[in-house]
């Protein structure tokens, strides 16, 4: 790990003027309840949905507070996190990049000026069940049908908006979920992401009109739910600026880059602490998949990079 190189350097050099500590965060992904940044905001104090984390449940029916009271964590201490986040004056994290600007700039590192905003739903679109061998094409009432429609539509949504901006649905379960019938049910993941919280509410909007007018066009019905959401999180000028340095004597140059995946960062910076991250550059782009890497040497330059970004910021708020 590369924060493991950087304390032990420091050690080496005997005692540094401020306390450095490194820390792994719990669950930043959220891919088995949805809820992302798990750790991070309960040490950020953020953590305010613990009614309804209290009721999600994974793709098994086990219910978060069982999952996490293996590990002996609990819901209702867990905002005692808060504690170790008091006397904090700087967070610093490094990140492959996770997509690909750096490497379509041939830049092995570059600095993360903020993460996107995140609006995350449950949207379910509810028709009727019936025969598929007996009932007409124009007497049904398709719930997938719907799904289908909100799908490409937010491809246009996320164009339309752009300066990075995203939709994604990344799940659709559909019941009976049988070849031989109409769908009654399909309840459909959609994420979406913008650095500008103005811009992140109208792309919600616009969704949400056109999820209805498509229930109208399938005569089925459409309901939201929101799962989680986090505000655009803009990091540290001061940090930003050491970060552009490290980066640059180590690298040659920097590049400042908007970050569309979420990281712990955001809920700490949300929680009033100077925060920065430096991205290192993934190859082709790609991020949660097998063919996921990155150059050994680029990543022999992040560690270096992360070691001289920690000598400034303890010089600089020592």
């Amino acid at each position: 790990m590369a924060g493991v190189e950087v304390l032990r350097r420091i050690a080496e050099g005997g005692t540094p003027p401020l306390t450095v500590r490194l820390v792994n965060w719990a669950d930043e992904e959220g891919a088995r309840f949805g809820r992302s940044l798990f750790g991070s905001s309960a040490a950020a104090g953020s953590m305010g949905d613990q009614d309804e984390l209290r009721q999600r449940r994974d793709a098994e029916g086990i219910s978060l507070p069982d999952a996490i009271a293996r590990f002996d964590v609990d819901l209702d201490t867990a905002l005692e996190a808060c504690s170790e986040l008091e006397t904090a004056i700087a967070y610093l994290e490094l990140h492959i990049e996770q997509g690909p600007v750096l490497e379509s700039l041939e830049l092995p590192l570059g600095v993360v000026l903020g993460t996107f905003g995140v609006e995350r739903h449950l949207v379910t679109f509810r028709g009727q069940a019936a025969h598929a061998g007996s009932t007409p094409m124009d007497q049904r009432r398709d719930a997938l049908a719907g799904a289908a429609k909100l799908e490409l539509e937010i491809r246009e949504i996320a164009k339309r908006a752009g300066e990075g901006a995203v939709c994604t649905m990344g799940g659709v379960v559909t019941r009976p979920g049988i070849v031989t019938s109409v769908v009654e049910t399909a309840e459909c993941l959609l994420d979406q992401r913008h650095l500008d919280g103005y811009q992140l509410a109208e792309m919600l909007s616009i969704a949400e009109a056109a999820s209805r007018k498509f229930a109208a066009e399938e005569d089925i019905e459409v309901s939201w739910e929101r799962i989680w959401n986090i505000e655009p999180i803009l990091f540290d000028e001061r940090l930003l600026e050491l970060a552009d340095e490290a980066i640059t004597e180590v690298a040659g140059s920097s590049h400042r880059l908007p970050s569309g995946p979420l990281h712990d960062a955001a809920e700490v910076s949300r929680a009033g602490i100077p925060t920065v991250m430096v991205f290192v550059q993934s190859l082709q782009g790609l991020s949660h998949t097998k063919l996921e890497d990155t150059k050994e040497e680029h990543l022999e330059l992040s560690v270096q990079a992360l070691d001289t970004l920690t000598t400034k910021t303890l010089e600089a708020f020592a």
